[in-house]
């Protein structure tokens, strides 16, 4: 009989659901065991550490959310517009709960909070690109970038109703007008 050890991903994906339900405090080498159904001892095959863990539960968090995100937008030789059209399409496929959670922890840990400076950096450089593409005015640019990435991450705090629209329609109409060819 083979020895099977439970691979290295799903300790990992484990630990992202559980940082989506419970933030960091959730990550705990017991808990993730039970949830996949094995021993504890399998754990420190693949980490060192709780903390080894946490890191590279953010480093997979991070390439799915930006460079796996960028790469399949980029794959389709569409003009900007479409590019966009694409990434916003993309959007609710997100996990939320880990970026909240994410966010959240952020607040109370500095090394935490600076890698998620450089993914908002990033997703923001990623925006201004594709909106540089057919906006010449810089503030434009950079009205959209912003305007895009505040309706993508704060669009799930708002619970007012629409006066008789849906949310997915109000967010429809808000995407239009991003990519209108002119706000003026």
């Amino acid at each position: 009989m083979a020895n099977v050890r439970t691979p290295r991903r799903a300790w990992i994906e484990a630990a992202q659901r559980a940082l989506g339900a419970g933030g960091p405090e959730a990550v705990r080498v017991e808990a993730l065991a039970a949830s996949l159904g094995v021993s504890k001892g399998g754990f420190y095959w693949h980490f060192k550490d709780r903390r080894a863990l946490l890191a590279e539960t953010l480093d997979s968090w991070e390439k799915a959310v930006v460079e796996d995100v960028i790469a399949q937008v980029e794959s389709q030789p569409d003009e900007p517009r479409a590019k966009l059209a694409h990434l916003f399409a993309l959007a609710p496929s997100v996990d939320f709960a880990v970026e909240l959670a994410i966010r959240e922890w952020s607040r109370r840990d500095a090394d935490v909070a600076a890698r998620l400076r450089r993914i908002d950096g990033r997703r923001m450089a990623y925006l201004r690109l594709l909106f540089g593409q057919f906006c010449s005015d810089e503030d434009e640019v950079e009205a959209r970038s912003m305007l895009t990435y505040s309706l993508f991450v704060g669009s799930y705090f708002i619970a007012a109703q629409h006066d008789g629209k849906s949310r997915s329609q109000v967010l429809r109409l808000a995407i239009d007008r991003l990519l209108s060819e002119s706000w003026k």
